[in-house]
């Protein structure tokens, strides 16, 4: 059968998400879920729909194929999700939901939030897929069985040819940032695994922009699709721009004159190159910022340390490019700084809507040369309205300590493995080792490791109670990350 045109449902402009559209003042009980699922929203703090859930779940709900253009952090997460695990029987230990995304740290937090969404429901076996680990802990477990999976192209389609992944039980498929996997060269890899799932499925494809490969994917594999598109970019206000003109070797002690000025807790800077990312990375430390750098010459096991210490605000300023920072979701991100403007209004949109999130507000920096003014001039073209100069003499260092990050992260060697789960380091540190809930930032466990935030000025006690302590009743290895690890 050949898919029909897409419907389209458009949402418009947002100040809040009830504002959005008219469905958005639907609360999630108002949808077909489960109690359980429903209690577990409410325990989640999931009062109302975003916009972009508003326009999707009740045609995904229904069963309906869906193109939603949607941008990380838009809730488009639990849009899927929930649909996906509204289909799902506990009982049928075999994968019935699969969800590809660009990069393994996009999955990473999509597995996560997918578990979340399942606590109300039976025991929910959530698998993620990705590159950059080995095949075989991955085989075993699909041999134990999965409900939901959740990985990258390149490895599913491993998986797929060496027989170890059945997708014959499956019933959604969801292609998350879409336009990012097209981006990356997975077009082939794509086709491959949507030609491996059965036929009679629902599709949910999820895209930041409308690229060419999108409709020719949605002609080949998606079912009279009904199209949501949301108009708003940015929430009005929300994320406050300032523009800098300097000479080419202020640059990067501008951006440090900026952290002294403005003093935000967490800033993602973004550089056009990594030789640049290497240059500001050394003289931010050399001024004493706890930076971290993000680019492709890491291992993946340095990648995911990094990602995990800015996460959870031990790390003040993530540099990084935009290749490296593709599908990251920074929560409580007070400032985005563009060392250089890129070339691309669409990367520059992208860019600076990673601060100005949920109910915050957000600063975006950018810095720019004489040479690249027209790429300027695009820039307000697309946003517009005019934009705010103003000169780097107005910025002064703040009187005070050294901008550090409030958190340090533990590093506990065990994991899922080990069945240690976020409730057990919680407990061991609050309970024998005497510390308060307060003091515990984000426990991330992952296959073979636990890493535990918590608040600077406990970090060495921390260290020392949990290493002469238990986690899960067994004695662990705990380190302290390092400030200038990556």
């Amino acid at each position: 059968m050949n898919p029909a045109l897409p419907a389209t449902v458009t949402a418009e402009p947002a100040l809040s998400p009830a504002d959005a559209n008219p469905a958005a003042n639907l609360s999630f009980d108002q949808l077909p879920l489960a109690p359980a699922t429903l209690a577990n929203l409410q325990q989640l703090g999931y009062r109302q729909m975003t916009p972009i859930q508003a326009a999707s779940l009740p045609l995904a709900l229904a069963g309906r194929d869906l193109i939603a253009q949607a941008k990380t952090g838009s809730g488009k997460t639990a849009a899927f999700a929930l649909t996906l695990l509204a289909k799902l029987n506990p009982r049928r230990f075999a994968v019935q939901a699969l969800v590809l995304c660009p990069t393994r740290e996009l999955a990473d937090q999509v597995a996560q939030e997918i578990r979340r969404l399942a606590r109300g429901a039976d025991n929910i076996k959530v698998l993620t897929l990705c590159g950059g680990s080995t095949m075989r802990p991955q085989m075993s477990s699909l041999e134990h069985g999965a409900h939901v999976v959740v990985g990258t192209p390149g490895r599913i389609m491993d998986h797929l040819q060496r027989a170890s992944l059945d997708l014959a039980a499956l019933n959604t498929l969801v292609l998350d940032e879409a336009d990012r996997m097209l981006d990356m060269g997975f077009f082939d890899d794509i086709v491959v695994v949507a030609k491996a799932c059965p036929k009679e499925r629902q599709t949910l494809l999820f895209s930041a922009t409308y690229p060419e490969g999108i409709a020719s994917l949605s002609r080949q594999f998606l079912r009279q699709p009904q199209q949501i598109t949301l108009l708003e970019q940015h929430e009005a206000g929300k994320i406050r721009q300032r523009f800098y003109e300097v000479a080419p070797d202020q640059r990067l002690a501008a951006v440090a004159l900026l952290l002294k000025h403005y003093r935000p807790v967490s800033t993602l800077a973004f550089c056009n190159t990594r030789q640049q990312c290497r240059d500001l990375l050394q003289v931010l430390r050399a001024e004493g910022f706890v930076a971290l750098a993000l680019h492709g010459e890491l291992e993946q096991r340095e990648r995911d340390q990094v990602l995990v210490q800015f996460a959870n605000r031990s790390c003040s300023v993530l540099v990084a490019t935009d290749v490296a920072a593709r599908g990251l979701d920074i929560e409580q991100l007070e400032a985005v700084i563009n060392v250089d403007v890129t070339p691309d209004t669409e990367v520059h949109v992208h860019r600076i809507g990673r601060t100005g999130r949920v109910d915050q507000a957000g600063w975006a920096f950018s810095l720019v040369s004489g040479n690249q003014m027209a790429r300027v001039d695009n820039i307000e073209k697309q946003l517009g309205h005019e934009i705010e100069w103003h000169s780097l003499s107005e910025l002064q260092a703040a009187p005070g300590k050294p901008l550090l990050p409030p958190m340090v992260t533990l590093l506990i060697l065990g994991g899922r493995k080990e069945k240690i789960r976020p409730g057990d380091v919680l407990g061991a540190l609050t309970g024998e080792a005497g510390f308060s809930k307060e003091q515990i930032g984000k426990i991330n466990v992952t296959e073979t490791s636990t890493y535990v935030a918590v608040a600077r000025g406990i970090a060495k006690e921390a260290l020392r109670k949990l290493s002469a302590g238990t986690v899960k009743g067994k004695k662990v290895k705990v380190h302290l990350l390092s400030d200038k690890a990556g």
